[in-house]
């Protein structure tokens, strides 16, 4: 195996040339550089990132550990999406950086995690990435080395640097773009009560009635989900929560669903029923899962989970904490994500205020 003494000799240069052509770290003639690639390329020379590690105290790696890769299908109803798109984000934003990114799978098992922590530090990586399936709290192991961690999807007690989508702003966003279309009789039919993402996007939906106000009536908000993968429970719960809002004797005129994979069997529950959409009922979802929102008749509103600039945000602190730098802030980073409008909300009209000789009458 050729060395770089090797390419040295047949550059015709010494080995701290080879060395700067190799790392870019001083200038070099342009010649010169052309004789010791052509050497490299001939001798088939391949540097030694573990040499060069140990001389720079650098890796040039980045570790990620994800269950992404063997999320299974039904998991991704308490998900939305699958975290493959925070290791997508991932991905982009170390292109630039020149790191290396090695990912591992966790097969939905949370006690790999710490033995693949300690695996990535024997390997001396720069950085870490922990990618949780949905918005939660975990409680990972501390770091035996200086090893660099950042969390995404996730947080912990220990205030690592996290990143984290805005789920209260992004139900209450929903919830004021519904009402400036007319619709003060909103529902809020939910994930399981106990995610994290439910706590904050009912809160959202509460904020915005009161902003308006509207009020908040207990009878529109409706969980609907269970913290399993028993999916005909699920269909059950989610007919028994719209059936109980439509026959409130002040009926919704928009339901929004905790997300699109339920706002999906529910247009086929609505439509059972009878129920025209958007004529008679509006509907919205949030994930903006593209292959559902643009597949539904009407296309289906929804907020989007923004998991790519989730992944993109979690990848710029670790390359900025590596660098030296602080964390941006000892609170999580939260990420928000527009409003996609489909054809599932009509927009109701305003009542009309006449002045007549005898007062205001509203039509």
């Amino acid at each position: 195996m050729a060395t770089i003494y090797d390419v040295a000799k047949v550059a015709n240069v010494s080995p701290k040339t080879v060395s700067r052509v190799l790392n870019g770290d001083a200038p070099v003639g342009e010649k010169t550089r052309k004789a010791v690639q052509a050497a490299i390329k001939q001798l088939g020379y391949v540097p030694s990132i573990a040499a060069r590690a140990m001389r720079s105290n650098k890796s040039g790696l980045v570790g990620l550990i994800t269950g992404a890769i063997s999320l299974s299908p039904q998991q991704t109803d308490t998900a939305g999406l699958p975290d493959l798109f925070i290791v997508q984000g991932i991905q982009k934003a170390l292109e630039a950086s020149g790191k290396t990114l090695l990912i591992s799978d966790t097969g939905g098992r949370m006690d790999r995690v710490p033995g693949l922590m300690r695996t990535f530090e024997e390997h001396r990586v720069e950085g870490i990435i922990y990618v949780a399936e949905h918005h939660k709290k975990v409680a990972l192991p501390p770091m035996m080395t200086d090893t660099k961690l950042v969390l995404a999807n996730c947080y912990d007690d220990r205030g690592t640097p996290a990143v984290l989508p805005n789920d209260y702003e992004g139900q209450k966003m929903l919830v004021q773009a519904l009402i400036a279309k007319g619709h003060h009789r909103i529902a809020y039919i939910s994930l399981n009560e106990t995610l994290d993402a439910t706590r904050l996007r009912t809160a959202g939906y509460c904020d915005a009635l009161q902003d308006a106000g509207l009020g908040v009536d207990p009878a529109l908000i409706i969980p609907a989900d269970l913290d399993s993968s028993d999916i005909d429970a699920e269909v059950q719960l989610l007919w028994d929560a719209i059936d109980r809002v439509l026959k409130l004797a002040d009926r919704p005129t928009v339901i929004c669903f905790g997300n699109d994979r339920m706002a999906m069997r529910a247009y086929g529950i609505l439509r059972s029923r009878g129920i025209s959409l958007p004529d008679e009922l509006s509907v919205a979802g949030y994930d903006n899962h593209r292959l559902i929102t643009e597949s539904l008749y009407p296309t289906l509103t929804s907020v989007e989970l923004p998991y790519a600039a989730m992944g993109v945000r979690a990848a710029q602190i670790l390359a900025a904490l590596i660098r030296g730098e602080d964390a941006p802030s000892n609170e999580p980073l939260l990420v928000s994500g527009p409003l996609h409008w489909g054809n599932s909300v009509l927009t109701r009209p305003t009542p009309i205020t006449q002045l007549s000789s005898l007062g205001r009458n509203t039509r």
